[in-house]
């Protein structure tokens, strides 16, 4: 049997503006994580079973290299995806396709089954390609992995940025810059799927970063969850009629996100939490120009309470709910502040960065 791992993760910032090209974001991969195992089926009828959806085994059977599904509506289309992209790279690689069960089990809901907001789709492409990747032999990279990863994810989502993919395969701190949609369209319809993930992807930029040395990161959850993909569509809904305010809001993201990219560099925690909060008011300011909810009143609660601590607060990803973070130093009370957070209905996931030791 196989299993691959690939951790959740938090945007710190960017968020948003993360979407365009150019627009850097900065993610950190947690140590909640989603494991996929692999085993070759002992009979002609494969199987993908995911813990989290115990109701909804999915049976299948090959029929020459497809996989063909029979059952219609399921909660796996990330998991079938990266299986149908993978695959298809086997295949240009002559490897012969044989039927295989999947288990799948996530660590990134809460016991309850409500999503953190820890980017789980994202997680379960991961590793659904990594352990596909090792299953048939193939030689694996990061890029390689994050390429078909992005691939099979953008198809399933139809919009993002891949940062959650990116967090996921290469974990630890980072800096992200997305590709071009545009181009990336363009290229699949025109080449093989080794072709593409061979190329280099016109914008993309992964850096790994090193935190400060006495830089702490606090996560609360608004115990609300809230959908990415919904909030994305509305704000790409706009772009056109608020031209110059979106512009405006690209630029000066990009400076926050840069400056807080050489607090990295220069080990400055301070930089890092002044930009926080510059990034807290850009975010701000977009949600009232595109009428949307990002901070809501749980969420405003969790970074008043951290910035009384002295803690930089935000909230994380797309807002509306899931997380928020907070960047704290050595001064900061750590324990009092969770303590209020609890009392304002906010609970303190005491995750870790987790870093990944992997071939480049």
């Amino acid at each position: 049997m196989i299993t691959e791992k690939a951790p959740g993760k938090l945007y710190i910032a960017g968020e948003y503006a993360v979407l365009e090209q150019n627009c850097p974001a900065i993610l950190v991969a947690v140590n909640q994580f989603v494991r996929v195992s692999i085993t070759e089926s002992k009979t002609t009828t494969g199987l993908i079973h995911s813990k989290q959806y115990s109701q909804d085994s999915i049976h299948w059977v090959r029929q020459g290299s497809k996989m063909v599904i029979d059952n219609r509506d399921n909660p796996f289309e990330y998991i079938l995806s990266a299986i149908s992209f993978t695959e298809s790279y086997c295949l240009e690689q002559g490897i012969d396709l044989t039927v295989y069960d999947l288990h799948i089990n996530s660590d990134l809901d809460s016991a309850d089954g409500k999503k953190y907001g820890l980017g789980s789709s994202a997680a379960v492409t991961v590793a659904t390609v990594k352990a596909i990747l090792r299953f048939y032999g193939v030689k694996i990279s990061n890029e390689l992995v994050y390429k078909l990863s992005a691939i099979s994810h953008y198809s399933v989502q139809g919009n993002g940025s891949a940062g959650d993919i990116a967090a996921s395969v290469y974990g630890g701190w980072l800096a992200y810059q997305t590709f071009d949609k545009r181009w990336l369209k363009s290229e699949l319809k025109t080449k093989t799927l080794s072709q593409v993930v061979n190329e280099a992807w016109p914008g993309l930029k992964i850096e790994l970063l090193t935190p400060p040395e006495n830089m702490k990161l606090m996560i609360g959850w608004s115990q609300k969850p809230a959908s990415t993909s919904q909030l994305v569509d509305e704000t790409n809904a706009n772009k056109v009629a608020l031209n110059n305010e979106y512009k405006n809001f690209l630029i000066k993201s990009r400076e926050c996100v840069l400056k807080m990219v050489e607090g990295f560099e220069n080990k400055d925690i301070e930089t890092i939490q002044e930009q926080i909060r510059v990034n807290r008011h850009l975010l701000q300011h977009f949600a009232k120009i595109n009428h949307i909810a990002i901070e809501i009143p749980r969420l405003t609660d969790l970074i008043s309470i951290a910035e009384k601590y002295g803690g930089a607060a935000k909230t994380s990803g797309a807002g509306n709910g899931d997380c928020g973070i907070v960047i704290a130093n050595t001064k900061c009370n750590t324990e009092a502040l969770e303590n209020e957070w609890k009392e304002n209905g906010i609970l303190p996931l005491n995750f870790r960065v987790h870093q990944i030791t992997f071939s480049h």
